[in-house]
């Protein structure tokens, strides 16, 4: 079940626990993906909070929002990029993306390999998608306090499992929200202190959130294709009688 964007929104924008959250992750997201110059750019469920650092660079950013959700304009004062779709209906091009940004869309979904599907059709040649879903592991998804705490958490190996059967190819992993969803003021206060040392752990259980970066699994061609048959001999003489007169080869004329 979606979330309703306005309690997304709230959350996000209106909150000091959901600040940190969208800081905590899309600096993780930025380690991976410092810039797309040139790029098209779609985000997927509610990935907007995260997309504002490319907004400058690239191509072309587009908000895609599932219609259980709910839309809202984005980016605030400016030309809005954001629409409203449906989860196996997205209004894009086939490979038109060059980077994919999903953030509350695959969890909450209760239609996942629809949205895998138009993931894949949409992602062009080269591209990646970064699917970030809460961790079965972690404290978030533990809590109904935070937008993580709703839909179906993932272990590591399960959304790997899950990308796979939809040919899609696990490149890198990483965590955030190392800090326990808490409206503490101590908690509060740490939480980029505790992000900081998060991130130079090498295990993600603690995380409560799992980004995984895939890329679109190609298949070689299984006939042999125009090159391979151009490169096979002519075979239109082979049966053809001998000349008048010919001779076998070493023999006299």
């Amino acid at each position: 079940m979606h979330l309703d964007v306005t309690d997304l929104r709230q959350f996000y924008y209106r909150t000091r626990l959901g600040r940190i959250a969208q800081k905590a992750i899309r600096d993780r997201m930025l380690a991976l993906w410092p810039e797309a110059q040139g790029q098209t750019v779609v985000g997927f469920g509610f990935a907007v909070p995260l997309l504002r650092p490319y907004l400058a660079d690239a191509r072309r950013v587009v908000g895609l929002m599932p219609a259980e959700q709910g839309v809202m304009p984005w980016p605030a004062g400016m030309e809005n990029v954001s629409t409203l779709c449906r989860e196996g209906q997205w209004p894009l091009q086939t490979g038109v993306a060059d980077r994919i940004v999903c953030l509350h869309g695959l969890e909450t979904s209760e239609h996942p390999s629809e949205v895998l599907e138009e993931c894949k059709r949409v992602l062009g040649p080269g591209g990646k998608a970064l699917f970030i879903v809460p961790n079965r592991s972690g404290l978030w998804a533990r809590r109904d306090a935070t937008p993580f705490g709703f839909g179906r958490p993932y272990s590591l190996g399960q959304l790997e499992a899950q990308m796979k059967r939809h040919d899609f190819m696990p490149e890198r992993h990483a965590a955030a929200l190392f800090a326990p969803p808490s409206q503490h003021r101590f908690w509060l206060r740490s939480a980029e202190l505790v992000e900081r040392l998060g991130a130079t752990m090498s295990s993600y259980y603690a995380g409560g959130v799992i980004l995984l970066e895939v890329s679109k699994r190609v298949y070689a061609p299984t006939r042999p294709g125009l090159a391979e048959r151009v490169r096979q001999p002519l075979k239109v003489l082979e049966g053809a009688p001998a000349p008048a007169g010919a001779s076998r080869r070493g023999g006299r004329v």
